[in-house]
Protein backbone atom coordinates (compact mmCIF):
# COMPACT_ATOMS: atom_id res chain seq x y z
CA UNK A 1 0.00 0.00 0.00
CA UNK A 2 1.30 3.44 -0.93
CA UNK A 3 1.73 6.04 1.75
CA UNK A 4 -0.35 9.20 1.57
CA UNK A 5 0.88 12.68 2.37
CA UNK A 6 -0.92 15.99 2.81
CA UNK A 7 -0.02 18.74 0.37
CA UNK A 8 -0.96 22.36 -0.20
CA UNK A 9 -1.12 23.70 -3.74
CA UNK A 10 -0.23 27.39 -3.76
CA UNK A 11 -0.89 29.13 -7.07
CA UNK A 12 -0.07 32.66 -8.15
CA UNK A 13 -3.80 33.30 -8.09
CA UNK A 14 -7.12 31.47 -8.42
CA UNK A 15 -6.73 31.02 -12.18
CA UNK A 16 -3.40 29.22 -11.85
CA UNK A 17 -4.61 27.13 -8.91
CA UNK A 18 -7.49 25.90 -11.05
CA UNK A 19 -5.14 25.41 -14.02
CA UNK A 20 -3.08 23.06 -11.86
CA UNK A 21 -6.09 20.79 -11.27
CA UNK A 22 -7.08 20.84 -14.94
CA UNK A 23 -3.54 19.95 -16.01
CA UNK A 24 -3.20 17.26 -13.32
CA UNK A 25 -6.46 15.64 -14.42
CA UNK A 26 -5.37 15.80 -18.07
CA UNK A 27 -1.94 14.26 -17.46
CA UNK A 28 -2.85 11.82 -14.68
CA UNK A 29 -6.56 10.99 -14.97
CA UNK A 30 -6.07 7.83 -12.90
CA UNK A 31 -4.47 9.73 -9.98
CA UNK A 32 -7.11 11.39 -7.83
CA UNK A 33 -6.21 14.07 -5.30
CA UNK A 34 -8.46 13.86 -2.26
CA UNK A 35 -9.50 17.23 -0.86
CA UNK A 36 -8.80 17.41 2.86
CA UNK A 37 -10.30 20.87 3.47
CA UNK A 38 -8.81 24.38 3.76
CA UNK A 39 -6.80 23.97 0.55
CA UNK A 40 -5.09 20.72 1.51
CA UNK A 41 -5.10 17.47 -0.43
CA UNK A 42 -4.08 13.89 0.19
CA UNK A 43 -1.80 12.43 -2.46
CA UNK A 44 0.35 9.36 -2.86
CA UNK A 45 3.94 10.16 -1.83
CA UNK A 46 5.17 8.50 -5.03
CA UNK A 47 3.47 11.29 -7.00
CA UNK A 48 5.43 14.16 -5.43
CA UNK A 49 7.85 14.61 -8.35
CA UNK A 50 4.95 14.65 -10.82
CA UNK A 51 2.97 17.06 -8.63
CA UNK A 52 5.95 19.43 -8.50
CA UNK A 53 6.43 19.19 -12.29
CA UNK A 54 2.78 20.03 -12.98
CA UNK A 55 3.09 22.80 -10.38
CA UNK A 56 6.01 24.34 -12.28
CA UNK A 57 4.00 24.13 -15.52
CA UNK A 58 1.12 26.06 -13.94
CA UNK A 59 3.05 28.52 -11.75
CA UNK A 60 2.06 26.69 -8.56
CA UNK A 61 4.12 25.62 -5.59
CA UNK A 62 3.49 22.22 -4.01
CA UNK A 63 4.14 22.25 -0.28
CA UNK A 64 4.02 19.30 2.05
CA UNK A 65 1.54 20.00 4.80
CA UNK A 66 1.73 18.72 8.36
CA UNK A 67 0.26 15.25 8.76
CA UNK A 68 -1.25 16.30 12.07
CA UNK A 69 -2.46 19.93 11.84
CA UNK A 70 -3.74 19.90 15.44
CA UNK A 71 -0.20 19.22 16.68
CA UNK A 72 1.11 22.13 14.63
CA UNK A 73 -1.59 24.43 16.02
CA UNK A 74 -0.75 23.28 19.54
CA UNK A 75 2.97 23.94 19.03
CA UNK A 76 2.22 27.38 17.54
CA UNK A 77 0.21 28.26 20.63
CA UNK A 78 3.13 27.59 22.99
CA UNK A 79 6.12 28.64 20.89
CA UNK A 80 6.60 32.25 19.79
CA UNK A 81 6.82 32.84 16.06
CA UNK A 82 10.03 34.15 14.55
CA UNK A 83 9.90 37.50 12.82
Amino acid sequence: MNRRTRIHIKGRDTFWSQAFHVEWQDQFADRKLIEDGAGYYLADEAWLADLERVGRQTFCEIRRAPDNPQRRDWLSSILPRRK
